[in-house]
């Protein structure tokens, strides 16, 4: 059984990756309630359940929409963002311009015809719902989200230029294989297979080609709308967020720092999570300029290598440096 999506050679020439603090947002709070729970998160909920512990949000209106008995939620609540990395004012600027034939539609197709109360007072008044939404969605953001953005994005940007490398050197089949092992590309078709499909089911895509979205705060599954009133998104776990909430929080091996010296082996260690000079000059309490000398020999030797994502340069450990911190 399988969820397919009818994907061309034209849509895939449009298929872009972005990446969206409102899809995080969203994916945070569904973790917070406990929908498909992500270990390597767990970290992460601990901090938020204590935040929220002491200053409750108020998510009145948000909350029935994503957590409820339906198996689905309102796709307006994550637009396809219109550029590859958007802010969370662009984000929730999408969001509000639903129309409100869609926002109607999107209600119908989760709920039915049947609505429950804060859910019915949103179809009936969709405009000033979606700004509601909006607001809780930023509260969500500022408070569970952007204190741990520079580090999230860091991640975020280094999937993404691994995507593209894979998309250089194995063409759409081996892109879709690499984002989750429940994707696979074959015949004009993007395939979705899995214990969780029980009946084969068809995507109503969007226009144009997909947006692939990688998700830290997320569940381990590849998320797929199956209906949209935009493009049609597809959001994975992005690689290397198992590693983003204990990334320099343990010692390296002692066999590592023998080898390297203790500061390249900390450095080594920290970069388990991808990260900037400053990042890591920040987080190891040094200078900038002695962390750029440490990364040259460390660029040199294999151990770490380096991606520009916009104006940054971003650091992260080979395998070849993984396998020495795993000794």
């Amino acid at each position: 059984m399988a969820l397919t999506i009818e994907l061309g050679v034209a849509e895939l020439a449009t298929t872009r990756f972005a990446i969206s603090p409102l899809s995080e947002t969203v994916a945070c709070l569904q973790q917070l309630a406990g929908r498909d729970r992500e270990a390597a998160n767990l970290p992460w909920l601990r901090w938020a359940e204590d935040e929220l512990a002491s200053a409750p949000l108020d998510l009145a209106l948000t909350w029935p929409l994503l957590i409820s008995d339906r198996p689905n939620w309102p796709e307006f609540l994550v637009p396809a963002p219109r550029g590859s990395g958007p802010s969370i004012d662009d984000d929730l600027a999408a969001l509000r311009r639903t129309t409100t034939r869609q926002v109607r539609a999107s209600l119908g197709r989760v709920f039915g015809d049947t609505l429950p109360g804060p859910v019915a007072a949103l179809a009936a008044h969709p405009k000033a719902g979606l700004a509601t939404i909006a607001a809780e969605l930023r509260a969500a953001h500022d408070r569970l989200v952007a204190p741990h953005w520079p580090r999230i994005r860091a991640v975020l940007d280094a999937d993404v230029g691994h995507r593209a490398r894979q998309l250089a050197a194995g063409g759409s089949a081996k892109l879709f294989t690499g984002l989750h092992p429940d994707l696979r590309w074959e015949a004009g078709k993007l395939l979705q297979t899995g214990k969780r499909w029980r009946a084969d089911r068809f995507v109503n895509r969007g226009p144009g080609g997909l947006v692939l979205i990688p998700v830290v705060l997320g569940s381990p599954y590849a998320v797929i709308k199956g209906n949209t009133s935009t493009q049609t998104t597809v959001r994975y776990p992005a690689r290397g967020r198992g590693t983003l909430w204990t990334a320099g929080t343990r010692p390296p091996p002692g066999s590592t720092v023998r080898l390297l010296g203790r500061a390249r082996a900390e450095l080594l260690e920290a970069l388990r999570s991808p990260a900037t000079t400053t990042d890591l000059a920040r987080a190891l309490g040094v200078t900038p300029s002695a962390v750029s000398q440490h990364l040259g020999v460390l660029r040199e030797s294999g151990l770490v290598e380096r991606e520009r994502s916009g104006r940054q340069v971003l650091y992260l450990v080979t395998a070849l440096g993984t396998a020495l911190l795993d000794r």
